[in-house]
């Protein structure tokens, strides 16, 4: 297996699919230490981002991290699930900031936190707008990096982040599949770009990936979403294949199909190398080196 360091920015380890359930039907057994092992297995150090998406998933994320110094988390509400701060706000907020501090060896940044206006059913406009700047508090109080959450709202996004300036360090802006102008301007305000199959699916997505500055990029999962799929531009530079099966038919060695796993991540690395024209090997230390400076510079 690849000797490459990985740090996988977007793994959401604390989804249902690594108990074994899928569309709330229970398929196979709990397999979450399988999957970390695969992930160990191909070169991953750390996996960051065991999503926090509400404060009960930001609790739910720091415990898995506890069970394993190869883990890691982010505490924050999703914008899709800030609906949940309409009640309680001060008291979440003041819980939330609680959390990040008494837990300084594993909270690594406030987030999943932004703004998603593909998915206004499960959180209006308005809302998100508003609980987004809300976040601002924690972020202030902690002194944490940002995970940012942008989808259909860059120039919101960059709006809120402009008039914020002064409240936050940096960070990153996950999932990215927007334009370059875009990619730039959040550059500009001191954001790290990170990208997974999500932001390498079209030939526009590619171009724009092969423009972006090496140094300003991370890269993630986002498992169990965002594999690279067969019909994504991206999937014909993938060299590294994995066997997977049905969730039916589950064997602790091999990959769920549909369900993405850390391990993926060095597929991410490849099609960014071919798309860039660079040695993967140089690559993935530019990438370990960017996100070790923004998240980890004061772990040991």
């Amino acid at each position: 297996m690849s000797r490459k360091k990985f740090i996988d920015i977007g793994a959401n380890l604390t989804d249902a699919m690594y108990q074994g359930i899928y569309y709330n039907r229970n398929h196979h057994v709990a397999d979450i230490q399988n999957v970390i092992k695969r992930s160990k297995e191909i070169g991953l150090e750390k996996v960051i981002m065991i999503t926090g998406g509400s404060l009960n998933d930001s609790q739910r994320a720091l415990e898995l991290a506890r069970t394993d110094p190869f883990l890691y988390c982010t505490a924050g509400f999703h914008p899709t699930r800030c609906l949940e701060l309409e009640d309680d706000k001060e008291v979440k907020i003041q819980q939330l900031i609680k959390l990040c501090r008494d837990n300084p060896d594993k909270v690594v940044a406030v987030g999943e936190f932004g703004l998603d206006y593909d998915r206004l059913e499960f959180c209006p406009k308005d809302i998100q707008l508003k609980n987004f700047t809300k976040q601002f508090e924690v972020v202030e109080q902690t002194g944490l990096p940002l995970f940012l959450h942008c989808r259909n709202a860059a120039t919101d996004l960059l709006t809120i982040l402009t008039k914020n300036r002064d409240r936050y360090i940096g960070g990153v802006v996950h999932s990215f599949d927007g334009q370059y102008d875009e990619a730039m301007s959040f550059i500009n305000l001191g954001f790290h770009i990170g990208l997974n199959g999500f932001s390498l699916k079209t030939a526009d997505n590619l171009e724009v990936v092969r423009k972006l500055p090496v140094d300003k990029l991370m890269i993630e999962t986002d498992c169990p979403y965002c594999e690279i799929k067969p019909s994504h531009a991206g999937y014909k530079f993938i060299r590294t294949k994995f066997e997977s099966v049905k969730k039916e038919k589950w064997m602790a060695e091999k990959l769920i199909k549909g369900r993405n796993e850390p391990c993926t991540i060095i597929q991410v690395l490849e099609v960014i190398a071919a798309i860039k024209e660079m040695d993967e090997q140089e690559l993935a230390d530019q990438l370990y080196a960017n996100t070790v400076k923004v998240f980890f510079s004061n772990k040991k």
